[in-house]
């Protein structure tokens, strides 16, 4: 088992930045990857962006947040940030934590965090 928690959430003015941590625990060495979702009121849980866990540390954003959100996490696997820069209103969203185990095919979710972003 993995266990995920996101802190960071809040509201923001448009344009502005915010940042997400996530801190993960359990059988983290099983991890593949590490990334952010998000769902919007009425839509469904979208990729905002994924990392992988070996050393290579590939990246991976929507369409929607790249240039303006970067994925980061730390060696060990433990913490997985998100920076969220130039926010506009249609990053409002719950914010998901997620770590993936490509062997099982088998998510794991933290419960998630607001983004509010509104003038």
């Amino acid at each position: 088992q993995v266990q995920l928690v996101e802190s960071g959430g809040g509201s923001v003015l448009p344009g502005g930045s915010l940042r997400l941590s996530c801190g993960a625990s359990g059988n983290i060495i099983s991890i593949d990857s590490m990334g952010w979702y998000r769902q919007a009121p009425g839509k469904q849980r979208e990729l905002v962006a994924t990392i992988t866990t070996d050393e290579v540390e590939v990246p991976k954003y929507s369409d929607s947040v790249k240039g303006r959100f970067t994925i980061t996490k730390v060696s060990d696997n433990t913490k997985v940030f998100l920076q969220m820069d130039s926010l506009s209103p249609d990053d409002t969203a719950v914010y998901y934590c997620n770590a993936y185990r490509h062997y099982f095919n088998r998510n794991y979710w933290g419960k998630g965090t607001l983004v509010t972003v509104t003038s």
